[in-house]
């Protein structure tokens, strides 16, 4: 697994570890820094800052594209690496498009259910076909 592909599933974990507890993502990786020895990437931290960052427009864009869903109805794993996946794809050039879709559905693929990574897929598929209107 890359550094990047770690850096992805920690920052899944504490912002799903966030929204459990309904607490901040930041104050999550505090705490996690302080229970553990754990070294918490700095792509981890750019990627919960970004997702945080953006976070309403994000979830806007997941509301609008996905079909039959509301965020509320998505297993949270599912919502929480469409919300990376999404940052990843609109926010962050340094990642191709194409990695960043399949990192999202690696994630689900390991730690959801067996329908979401078609789901994440073909929505984060959708987001990807329609980037340049949600950029412009």
């Amino acid at each position: 697994m890359s550094a990047r592909a770690k850096a992805r599933r920690r920052a899944l974990d504490i912002l799903f570890e966030a929204e459990q507890r309904d607490v901040s993502p930041l104050a999550a990786m505090r705490l996690r820094r302080e229970a553990t020895d754990i070294t918490i990437n700095e792509y981890t931290v750019t990627l919960i800052e970004g997702v945080m960052s953006e976070l309403d427009r994000i979830d806007e864009i997941l509301s609008s594209y996905s079909k039959g869903w509301t965020l509320e109805r998505m297993p949270a794993v599912d919502r929480t690496a469409l919300r990376i996946g999404s940052w990843e794809l609109l926010y962050n050039d340094d990642v191709p498009d194409g990695v960043a879709v399949a990192e999202a559905v690696a994630l689900v693929r390991e730690l959801s259910t067996d329908e979401s990574p078609e789901f994440v897929n073909g929505l984060l598929g959708r987001i990807q076909q329609m980037k340049p209107t949600l950029l412009a």
